[in-house]
């Protein structure tokens, strides 16, 4: 649940005078509302309140601000592709959500390339592999090395080949194998992975409705990580291949599997243990798995869109009530993720696959924009080792 704080409690927490604080409000920098007990009077989001303290707190030192901009803090690089803003997710300027109720990922990945890019005649034949993660990893690392460079390509020439690395990523995770077009080769990439994991005609639109909404994430770990690649004119593949390893992380690409272990471990153990479990095994800075969201602080949209349209099975249902009334954060998308999966009886690595699918349309777009800028990112590190010379 949000908390909200009465002008002289956020006052108070700021240490500003009253005009100071209408001018945060003024500036998007804190947001208020009504206070519905007492219309005549505003409240205030506590959570930006927080964030303005710390900043204060901090100061503005350049180190400072540098290190707090690496974890959901200040925007590092300047991006027209997508952005979260209030509560929602938007890809240039159209609210994903929308875009979900009948776009398709090749639609999605078009606009977020700025309008250009055709789709190949045919598709690409991926390497073998028992596994869409060992036949994506296969295909890219081979056009990686062989690729050209994007250094002096137009936008329009980088839009064909991101269209056609979409299309190869589609083929890889739907295990496409033969040199000869098949009949489950066509059509769009939400009706070719519906035919590949043999999902019920009915739930080839949840699929797509996924694809939409995980498309693009502003400048997730993955995406940084393809944009630093094609920062150094490194050819559009391994701008996606650097974005598929950060994407293999349990924390990210794989975090839905941490969601169906923690499932599982409530329904053993009981919610306070399997809590408590999470809590102490907890490194990376994420509560229960698949609940809350940093960007969310009212709830992930994606996954109030995803679930939805999905029969979530009973128990999931119970698990996303208890941690819900426990905790105050609700479901997000790698929750929403699970609940798809379970409900199609999709394979395993169905929610990986998604992700990689659908978040190469980001990575691509991401990758030609930065191209497109001509810079190299290279930060500094803040040295906290052992004085040289000393």
């Amino acid at each position: 649940m949000t908390e909200w704080i009465s002008a002289e409690e956020a006052l108070t927490r700021l240490r500003v005078r009253p005009q100071t604080l209408y001018a945060y409000v003024s500036r998007g920098r804190v947001r208020a509302e009504a206070d519905p007990l007492e219309p005549r009077r505003s409240r205030y989001r506590a959570s930006d309140v927080a964030a303005l303290t710390d900043r204060k707190a901090r100061g503005r030192k350049a180190a400072d601000v540098a290190v707090s901009a690496i974890a959901w803090g200040e925007p590092v690089l300047s991006s027209a592709i997508t952005t979260v803003r209030d509560g929602r997710l938007y890809y240039r300027g159209q609210d994903a959500v929308a875009l979900a109720e009948s776009a398709t990922l090749e639609e999605v990945a078009r606009l977020l390339r700025g309008g250009q890019g055709a789709p190949p005649d045919q598709p690409r034949n991926p390497p073998p592999g028992a596994t869409a993660a060992l036949r994506a990893f296969g295909a890219f690392a081979a056009h990686a090395a062989v690729d050209a460079p994007t250094e002096g390509r137009s936008q329009a020439q980088l839009a064909d080949e991101a269209a056609r690395l979409l299309d190869l990523m589609a083929a890889a995770v739907a295990g496409r194998e033969g040199a000869v077009p098949r009949e489950e080769d066509e059509g769009p990439i939400h009706a070719r992975l519906g035919r590949a994991w043999r999902a019920p005609r009915d739930g080839w639109d949840q699929i797509r409705r996924a694809l939409v909404l995980l498309a693009d994430h502003e400048l997730n770990a993955s995406t940084f990580a393809a944009r630093v690649a094609a920062s150094t004119g490194a050819s559009l593949a391994a701008s996606v291949l650097a974005g598929l390893a950060a994407l293999s992380g349990p924390y990210h690409g794989h975090m839905a599997e941490r969601v169906e272990a923690f499932a599982i471990d409530v329904e053993r153990s009981g919610l306070a243990k399997a809590l408590a479990r999470t809590s102490r095994a907890n490194d990376a800075g994420v509560g229960a798995p698949g609940f809350g969201h940093a960007l969310y602080p009212d709830g992930d949209p994606r996954a109030e869109a995803l679930l939805a349209t999905i029969r979530t099975p009973p128990a999931l249902l119970r698990l996303k009530a208890a941690v819900e009334a426990e905790t105050g954060h609700k479901a997000n998308v790698d929750f929403a993720l699970v609940a798809l999966r379970q409900s199609l009886d999709l394979p395993a690595e169905a929610p990986f696959a998604l992700f990689a699918v659908a978040r190469t349309a980001g990575w691509l777009a991401h990758a030609m924009e930065q191209v497109a800028g001509g810079r190299l990112i290279r930060p500094r590190a803040r040295y906290v080792g052992v004085e040289p010379g000393v």
